[in-house]
């Protein structure tokens, strides 16, 4: 749901409010959190939460204390603290709820020293901001040539200016340790300013750059996203999926981080589910299990030695085929507990939305294409009859002419 200049524009193309996600006045933010008790009012004698969250570029976010007790909403523009100068950030959360984000984040809002509002920011500051927001991506290029200068094994991903332009942080990845020493120097030479070099890992990159994943929307660590949980080829087994790595990774080239979504639903389905290495002792042979399937709680065994015959076995015969087997007791066969599948050949098993089947219906049929390559060729014929019937009445009438001459 975007805000109101998030329109088109007049050419039919998507306008935007310019704002590359630092807009405030709707929820086309990055983690933009919903303020649920903004319309309840305080008890009497109660004081609002004098503790602000802001966001900084991409999906930094920061507490601040809110010491003279401004009048502060969501998507104002403040001067905050820094280490050396002010920074310049967006308000997106007030009053209560930033108690509860503090608490969940395990952040001591009663320490001494904690950073403060300085004041709405000024139109000049929002000027000075602005300047080093547009330099950002000309000082990331450059950055990134004196990297490759000094043959450094690391990637410039990010540079993000403090409020005052006073400072610059480069966010970078890497295999391993960078000795980048001599980049600092360099750049604060060509740059004028001070640097700070922060590391990052692969998922924040992807967080940081954003981008489409496969599924066809934006990626996940960039729009809601904000805790990064470990993600392993478990996962992707549970859930019966092929460990194929170009599948499975995502852009940061780490598993993707939807597979664990579903994951917990495969685990409790799970829990009374026979193992994949089941195996099954009958009269007729051994039977090793070959396919299972979940959602249906079937699955498929076949004997050791017609490993190409496979038989259908519900969830509860094979559990009771298993209790059997762990009394010393075989079974006669699994052709006895063998489920029949009935093929509906009736039903339609695909049908698109308009409820056309065919894929050529916009093509011509073959007899109107014969019909207009007879009609093409009879023309053609004909037109070049004419030209020999006129060439022949013109020869007839040179001949004349000489006759009578």
């Amino acid at each position: 749901m975007g805000c109101s200049s998030c329109s088109t524009s007049k050419d039919g193309q998507p306008r935007g409010c310019k704002n590359n996600g630092t807009c405030g006045t709707d929820g086309c933010n990055k983690l933009t959190v919903f303020d649920w008790l903004s319309n309840m009012s305080l008890p009497g004698g109660e004081r609002p939460f004098e503790f602000v969250e802001v966001r900084f570029k991409n999906s930094r976010k920061e507490f601040f204390k809110n010491g003279e007790h401004l009048s502060l909403s969501i998507g104002d523009i403040v001067a905050t603290e820094a280490q050396s100068g002010h920074d310049i950030g967006m308000v997106t959360l007030t009053g209560e709820l930033v108690r509860i984000q503090m608490k969940r984040k395990k952040e001591d809002f009663t320490v001494e020293g904690f950073p403060k509002v300085y004041r709405k920011a000024t139109q000049r500051d929002i000027d000075i901001w602005q300047k080093c927001r547009d330099r950002e991506e000309e000082i990331k290029k450059r950055s990134r040539e004196m990297a490759i200068i000094l043959k450094l094994q690391m990637k410039i991903s990010d540079v993000e200016f403090q409020g005052d332009g006073s400072k610059a942080t480069f966010y970078y990845t890497a295999e391993e340790r960078v000795d980048f020493r001599q980049l600092i120097k360099d750049m604060a030479k060509a740059f004028g300013i001070r640097i700070e070099m922060r590391q990052i890992g692969y998922r924040q990159e992807a967080q940081r750059l954003g981008g489409i994943g496969s599924c066809g929307r934006e990626l996940c660590c960039s729009t809601w996203l904000s805790d990064f949980r470990s993600v392993s080829t478990a996962a992707a087994r549970y859930q019966q999926l092929s460990l194929n790595p170009q599948k499975l990774a995502g852009q940061c080239g780490k598993l993707k981080c939807c597979l664990n979504y579903e994951l917990d639903v495969y685990l409790d389905a799970l829990k009374d589910f026979p193992s994949p290495d089941t195996k099954l002792l009958t009269e007729k042979g051994l039977a090793f299990c070959q396919k299972t399937d979940i959602f249906k709680e079937l699955l498929w065994f076949s004997y050791k030695d017609e490993p190409a015959n496979w038989h259908v076995l519900k969830k509860d015969q094979v559990n009771e085929i298993l209790e059997k087997n762990k009394g010393k007791e075989k079974v006669p066969s699994l052709e006895m507990f063998a489920v029949e599948q009935h093929v509906d050949t009736e039903k339609v098993v695909f049908e698109n939305v308009v409820g056309q089947d065919s894929l050529t219906r916009f093509d011509k049929p073959k007899g109107n294409r014969n019909r207009n390559r007879n009609k093409k060729r009879n023309r053609n014929n004909q037109g070049r009859n004419k030209n020999h019937q006129n060439k022949a009445k013109n020869n007839n009438n040179r001949k004349r002419r000489k006759n009578n001459a």
